[in-house]
């Protein structure tokens, strides 16, 4: 007996989840539901099957194949219109004209015994049996009473309350004779139960009712399709789940990551490839679909999410279901009854209240508050760039396929037979990422010059050596899952407002320029890169001195690409150094907070030990530097930069200083002393770099490890800053302690708090208006100076929903009280 599988539903009351997805394709416990229907066929026998397709067929085509996976042999009956329930089976009929065939649904779960059915069916030398079972509410079914032998009396299709005369329904389950096919007309819509059963009940003919039990479920709601993925993990339906119960109720498929500190609550299922890091949560009735990302923090109860999806650390989901290809960012929280279609974006700290659809390819903005659904709306970013170039999850946001996009934007915004330099860090991920957007720059019409794994300031230096452009790919600084990449300008500094507006709008557009055959690009590796970076550094930076100081310092590469340019440096330098961790690990492209912390108390061991005048590290790709003094004290990077200024200011006596509004008042004091001026600029490096451009500029920096040496290079370098502070500690013949104990004490306080992007620009009105008639800098953000001196900066962030914060007083506690007095404004405010 051969079977017929109706696999050709739009399935409109399941969008969004089948708004891209035909509905037998919906996964249940990380299995297809016409999946589940095929291998209860092959259980009971029947392994060669007809399926009827229609809305998105070729999806199924594609899913299921010639059916040899499950052991089955599958062919397809193609509707080209919708023809009813018996006329798509009808268009099959050349298949099934020999034999007696079952007709089942392709989006039901059940585990019927369909043997018995068939049994029944030739016991009772029947037409058409018709498959039923008892619900307690029929209204969305077509109720059927049978006599005592079976035989039906009566139907009645999606009954109302006053006309319910039976529990028993009809599951659309039917065994059929061919002789059937005589009551239904080809080519028009026609359904079994209003259409065919009637007129063969009128003939007389034999049609009965076998009333089966088991499980069965319409998964024709998203109240249905959740309940079907309880009762699956219930065990209250006998189908397959794929993978290993490694606690009572708890499924998880092969190659699932699950660490020992994730707390699991069965009954759930964890999909193949699927990782949950540490500290996360999953409660009943949750199926985590395969290669799903589940993040520290996260919550989740009765949740499904399908395939392929990330979950970002301290979300929140409970009761919904995410599509497949979605991300849903930090602290996002999605509420019960919620519908989260294919492909969406789900922002950091939004919330999506209960019973809302979100359509496939949509955003829901960082901050927002959702509580309509999203159906129209076009997915999009407000701007690509944030404040390190195009950034994001390594795979999740920053994927092989927008790194050909973005390089083919990129590449379209310069003429053909230009050349771009490129790089990247240590990393495995930074690596493939470049060699995507390598192969889009040449099939551009663009030449490229490989610089491979380079410290980021000779990336730089070498872009501005006929370079039209350069692009630098980067693990984001202290996030190991994180890439920034980076586009630089023919001076190898961060591309213009104006050129990232030009390159979002090509991006947007999505009209890249494409090379004719005879023009593809040029791909070189250049050589002696260090040789003449180190060459340019040290005629321009003075070193008067140094050779005869007799220095000692120690230099700490911290495995990173900065102790790729020492061995070219340090000879050539003439200083007695000490390196230590030279080599690179790329499992380690970064490090956090705390582990750079204990790598600066090593260091200071170290330079203790050693007598060494000083100690530096550097950050892994050679754009920061962090200072210990000669007893192996830290010196924060705040004082680093305060100490910094004082030694260039006292040598060069004139010019300016180019430093963020945040910067310690202090700095205004040291400069002043010795007859130079600051320039305050914006928090953005861009602005910095604007002013270290300038010739009558001495120095600049932004309090965080990052210096400009003017008279190398108007952006960060690390390796620049060391040589300039080796040149300038070996003339003065002062220490660091020393030099740090003649600055006074700057007392600066920080703090961010949580803003949702909707009111962050309530949030900047209310912090003028409650300024009053006090003194007001908008250089960047709203700085606010008091009366004594005093002063608070409200910064909103560019790129999350934060606002940051920083206060500044004569003495610790007087700095914390103005914190806390304006952080209770912009709390106010963002309520």
């Amino acid at each position: 007996m051969k079977a017929v599988v109706m696999a050709g539903g739009e399935g409109t009351r399941l969008r969004p989840m089948t708004a891209s997805m035909p509905k037998p394709l919906l996964p249940v416990a990380n299995r297809p539901i016409m999946e589940h229907v095929l291998r209860l066929l092959k259980r009971h026998g029947l392994s060669e099957t007809v399926v009827t397709v229609q809305f998105l067929a070729s999806l199924v085509r594609n899913y299921f194949g010639d059916g040899e996976e499950l052991g089955m042999e599958l062919t397809y009956a193609n509707e080209e219109k919708p023809l009813g329930t018996a006329g798509s089976v009808k268009n099959a009929e050349e298949a099934l004209k020999d034999d007696s065939f079952l007709v089942i649904s392709g989006d039901a779960l059940t585990d019927f015994d369909l043997t018995e059915l068939v049994n029944f069916h030739r016991e009772r030398g029947a037409m058409v049996t018709v498959c039923l079972t008892r619900v307690p509410n029929p209204l969305e079914f077509g109720i059927t009473i049978v006599d005592e032998d079976g035989k039906v009396e009566r139907f009645l299709e999606k009954p109302t309350w006053g006309q319910v005369f039976s529990d028993t329904v009809n599951t659309g389950i039917y065994v059929m004779e061919p002789e059937v096919f005589d009551y239904v007309e080809p080519d028009v819509p026609v359904d079994w139960s209003g259409d065919v059963f009637p007129q063969l009940m009128k003939e007389g003919k034999p049609i009965y009712g076998y009333i089966a039990e088991g499980y069965w479920e319409d998964v024709g709601t998203h109240e249905s399709y959740v309940k079907a993925q309880a009762d699956v993990l219930e065990g209250k339906v006998d189908v397959d789940i794929d993978g290993f119960e490694i606690s009572p109720g708890v499924w998880v498929a092969e190659g699932a990551e699950v660490h020992p500190d994730a707390v699991l609550r069965g009954p759930l299922y964890i999909g193949d490839y699927a990782k949950v890091e540490a500290d996360t949560e999953i409660r009943e009735h949750s199926v985590i679909g395969s290669n799903v990302v589940v993040k520290s923090g996260a919550f989740l109860h009765r949740a499904v999410v399908h395939d392929n999806v990330y979950i970002g650390q301290q979300t929140n989901l409970r009761g919904c279901v995410i599509g497949k290809n979605t991300d849903v960012m930090r602290a996002a929280r999605i509420e019960d009854g919620a519908v989260i279609g294919d492909e969406c974006l789900v922002g950091e700290e939004s919330i999506v209240q209960g019973n809302v659809r979100v359509y496939p390819f949509k955003t829901v903005e960082a901050g927002a508050f959702v509580n309509t659904s999203v159906i129209w709306e076009s997915r999009g970013q407000a701007h690509l760039f944030g404040a390190r170039g195009v950034s994001g999850i390594l795979n999740v946001e920053i994927t092989p396929e927008l790194a050909v996009r973005l390089a083919g934007a990129y590449a379209t915004t310069l003429k053909k037979g230009s050349t771009v330099t490129t790089a990247r860090d240590h990393s495995r991920g930074a690596r493939a990422l470049k060699r995507a957007m390598i192969s889009a720059l040449q099939t551009s019409a663009i030449d490229v010059r490989d610089l491979e794994n380079v410290p980021l300031p000779v990336a730089r230096q070498q872009t501005a050596r006929g370079s039209a452009g350069g692009i630098m790919i980067r693990t984001t600084p202290g996030v190991p899952d994180n890439v920034d990449v980076m586009f630089f300008d023919e001076r190898g500094a961060d591309l213009s407002q104006a050129a990232q507006r030009k390159l979002d709008r090509v991006y947007a557009r999505q009209e890249y320029r494409r090379a004719f055959p005879g023009e593809i690009g040029d791909l070189r590796f250049p050589s002696s890169v260090y040789d003449s970076y180190t060459g340019s550094l040290l005629r321009a930076v003075d070193t008067t001195g140094v050779a005869e100081s007799g220095l000692k310092v120690v230099v700490d590469a911290a495995g990173g690409s900065a102790g790729l340019v020492l061995p070219s440096l340090l000879g050539r330098l003439g200083v007695d150094a000490l390196t230590i961790n030279p080599g690179l690990n790329e499992f380690r492209p970064t490090e956090t907070a705390d582990a750079r912390r204990d790598g600066l108390v090593r260091l200071g061991e170290i330079v203790a030990s050693a007598r060494a005048a000083f100690g530096v590290r550097f950050d892994p790709v050679g754009e920061r530097l962090s200072l210990v003094d000669e007893h192996g004290k830290i010196i924060e990077d705040q004082r680093a930069l305060l100490v910094m200024l004082d030694l260039i200011a006292a040598e060069r006596r004139s010019g300016r200083v180019a430093l963020p509004v945040t910067t310690t008042r202090i700095a205004e004091q040291v400069a002043a002393y010795h007859g130079t001026q600051v320039e305050w600029t914006t928090t953005s490096p861009d602005d910095l770099t604007r002013v270290g451009r300038d010739d009558a500029t001495v120095f600049g920096g932004d309090g965080r490890g990052g210096y400009i040496v003017p008279e190398f290079s108007s952006v960060f370098d690390g390796t620049a800053a060391f040589v300039r502070l080796i040149g300038l500690v070996a003339r003065t013949q002062l220490t660091l302690s020393q030099i740090d104990a003649r600055i006074p004490r700057a007392h600066v306080v920080r703090r961010d708090l949580a803003t949702p992007w909707a009111v962050k620009g309530l949030v900047m009105r209310t912090v003028v208006e409650a300024a009053g008639e006090r003194s007001v800098d908008t250089t960047d953000g709203v700085r606010v100076v008091e009366s004594d001196g005093r002063w608070v900066m409200v910064l909103p962030d560019p790129a999350e929903a934060v606002t940051h914060l920083w206060a500044e007083g004569p003495d610790d506690a007087s700095a914390q009280a103005l914190l806390d007095e304006w952080s209770a404004v912009v709390d106010g405010a963002g309520r």
